[in-house]
């Protein structure tokens, strides 16, 4: 399996464990909430469908109502296909959910991962945000000994492109430390509860997590070539 149908097989489990949906809906939902999936079409997403349906993670069902049954034979087109995560298929996307291997930094996956933090335990969200961390650390030292080495050869404008790169994985980096500040922060909270008792937070499913914030920026486009 490629990487990049790794990560659209794991947005499709994540969606459609919030609830079924037609393959128009997936569709538009991984436009519109992942940016990664910005530029891809029903040819790439029904294979992927298929071969979780063949893995037994997803069944098919035909219509979402009653109504929807009986409108096709009356309308003379096909009944809409609607996607529902089987048992087995919630448990390998928790199974997922739970890796926090080297892919979980790189740009597409981290974007991917990042989406559904909210189905994530706090101990797996602090693994992955640290190791995107070092990742972008270590990309940017490399840029910058890069750029120490080429700078008298570079004209202006490419020098700023670079520079303009640097910035981008820079800017990055202060959002991460700043989410990896606030996890702690919840995780501090809930262990000074005066009863022991956890806080349930509306936007993680879970004890504790990441407060509310209305000063964060999301990081720049992991599709953005100039931040890599």
């Amino acid at each position: 399996m490629s990487r990049r149908s790794g990560i659209l097989e794991f947005a499709v489990l994540g969606l459609l464990r919030e609830s079924p949906m037609h393959g128009y809906e997936l569709r538009k939902r991984l436009n519109t909430s992942l940016g990664v999936f910005r530029a891809f079409s029903y040819g790439t997403l029904y294979p992927c469908l298929k071969t979780l349906v063949a893995n037994g993670w997803l069944i098919e069902e035909t219509g979402s109502t009653p109504e929807d049954a009986l409108a096709a034979p009356l309308s003379g087109r096909r009944a809409k296909i609607v996607y529902r995560l089987t048992a087995e298929g919630k448990e390998h996307f928790e199974e997922l959910l739970s890796q926090t291997g080297p892919d979980a930094y790189e740009d597409e996956h981290f974007a991917a991962r990042f989406a559904f933090f909210g189905q994530t335990s706090r101990d797996v969200r602090m693994r992955v945000l640290e190791g995107r961390r070092s990742r972008l650390e270590e990309r940017l030292e490399k840029m910058s000994a890069s750029l120490a080495r080429t700078r008298e050869r570079l004209d202006d404008y490419t020098l700023e492109l670079q520079r303009h790169g640097m910035e981008s994985v820079e800017r990055e980096v202060r959002w991460l430390n700043e989410l990896i500040e606030s996890e702690r922060a919840g995780r501090d909270q809930q262990r000074s509860t005066p009863d022991g008792s956890a806080r349930q937070d509306s936007t993680s499913g879970e004890s504790g997590g990441l407060p509310r914030r209305r000063d964060v920026n999301p990081p720049p486009d992991p599709s953005d070539d100039t931040a890599k």
